[in-house]
């Protein structure tokens, strides 16, 4: 599958950041939340079963499967061949910016201000994550970049909940938003798969 990265941060207005600790969660998982409308899954590197999961997850119809945490040059092209059609790191370095183009990995890059913004959109990123979103400075910093910087598109993520999605959603600038809340943890230990469906529904209908 090839989708540029605006495609893919607009297929879903929410993508949920996923830490699997059990891969015999990972295809039911993500069947779960596609059921409810969420498509477009993230699934981090904070745990060892990340690239497994990946693996597992890209076969499931209706997935598009991403990577996120992406800390270390060498990650990228693991996570391509594990079958990621895009990566999410938390902020980037010259280190990663190269790793990026040689894996041909379309990468979403974490920033926090507007030094950092303007040095991705310098190395060509116009899709970026704001990171951490609520630490920030939420809406108000997302609105208050838009102003100098109108051509640049975000999804923010860290500390939002389905309540404040909604005011990060109608930012001129935002195209989605990344949360944890579509994949509590109780849920998974628990293999409560239809609670999950039902979260997601809940997000993809923010859209």
């Amino acid at each position: 599958m090839t989708m540029n990265l605006l495609d893919i941060m607009r297929v879903a207005r929410v993508i949920p950041v996923i830490a699997i600790d059990d891969p015999e969660h990972a295809v039911p998982l993500a069947k779960a939340l596609v059921a409810g409308g969420i498509r477009v899954l993230e699934v981090t590197l904070r745990t060892k079963h990340g690239l497994d999961a990946i693996r597992a997850m890209t076969a499931v119809e209706g997935a598009i499967v991403g990577v996120g945490t992406l800390t270390q040059p060498e990650e990228f092209a693991a996570a391509r061949d594990a079958g990621a059609v895009f990566g999410v790191s938390p902020g980037l370095t010259p280190a990663l910016i190269e790793a990026a183009k040689k894996s041909g990995l379309p990468l979403l890059p974490g920033v926090m201000t507007p030094s950092e913004v303007l040095a991705a959109r310098e190395a060509g990123f116009r899709q970026l994550k704001l990171f951490p979103a609520v630490p920030a400075g939420g809406v108000g910093m997302l609105n208050a970049i838009g102003g100098p910087i109108p051509d640049v598109t975000f999804c923010p993520t860290g500390g939002i909940s389905i309540e404040t999605a909604p005011a990060f959603l109608a930012c001129k600038n935002v195209a989605c938003v990344g949360g944890s809340w579509l994949t509590p943890k109780d849920a998974l230990a628990a293999g409560d798969w239809a609670r999950i469906t039902e979260l997601a529904k809940a997000a993809a209908a923010l859209g």
